[in-house]
């Protein structure tokens, strides 16, 4: 601390997010990310990427939530989706499972730029790093059912990514993933053979509707990735917003 107010690094990051700043860890990311993982994952899935122009306009710092129900779904979405998106996303992973180790946090820090999340009840230090890395100007990513679904059907989903939306005034970015299950669900350390097919539908961003709590607002953007997953497509029109822009989201109607 200097003079009542936490240091700075050169990049005008604090401390704790610093790394997140560095031009030499995107580097070692993008070689990570782009020239290693993606012609992995391309070699063992066939994945398509749909929505992409719903987030042409899309600038400065998000929050990226998806469903979540194969370890695979981070590798898909780090190394397929536009490369701006991903640039400078950080990836919220549990901090009891992928930081209990210090090789797997080495890993996954370099191949999917994790910062530890802290689930309920696991205690430890880096609690706060979400809001601290979105204030700082960085995109996050969440999967807000806090565990891989067992089944392949979306759980419910925790209200802390729409608590981040709304405290740091950034918007949501839904995707919907099709296939990771059959592809390579809980129990498989590596996919099915064959190339499973893999589908990332990007919604269009989302923000709260004026007067809408967390609960809302996060129950309304998991409806929109199941309508997504059910419908097959990126493009939604019905957001079941309350009230306003006859049911079409803020972005749409904007």
């Amino acid at each position: 601390m200097t003079g009542g107010k936490q240091a700075r690094d050169r990049d005008g990051a604090t401390p704790q997010v610093g790394r997140y700043h560095a031009r030499w860890h995107r580097m070692m990311r993008f070689v990570a990310q782009r020239l290693m993982l993606r012609p992995v994952v391309s070699a063992v899935t066939t994945t398509t990427v749909e929505g992409a122009d719903n987030v042409e306009g899309l600038n400065g710092p998000f929050v990226l939530v998806a469903n979540h129900c194969s370890h695979l779904d981070t590798g898909v979405l780090i190394s397929q989706l536009p490369y701006r998106l991903t640039k400078k996303l950080a990836v919220g992973a549990a901090a009891d499972y992928f930081y209990s180790r210090w090789w797997m946090k080495a890993a996954t820090s370099l191949f999917f730029n994790t910062y530890p999340v802290h689930r309920a009840g696991s205690g430890g230090r880096g609690k706060g790093m979400s809001q601290r890395l979105l204030g700082s100007g960085l995109p996050v990513m969440l999967f807000p059912e806090g565990t891989r679904s067992r089944d392949g059907v979306m759980r419910g989903f925790k209200p802390g990514a729409a608590v981040l939306c709304m405290t740091v005034g950034v918007p949501c970015v839904p995707v919907a993933l099709v296939g990771t299950h059959d592809a390579m669900p809980v129990g498989r350390f590596w996919p099915a053979p064959g190339r499973p097919p893999v589908r990332v539908l990007i919604g269009r961003p989302m923000r709260p509707a004026a007067g809408e709590s967390a609960r809302e607002f996060s129950d309304r953007v998991a409806g929109h990735i199941r309508t997504m997953m059910t419908m097959q497509t990126p493009y939604v029109v019905g957001d079941t917003r309350r009230g306003g822009h006859g049911g079409r989201s803020q972005e749409e109607a904007s």
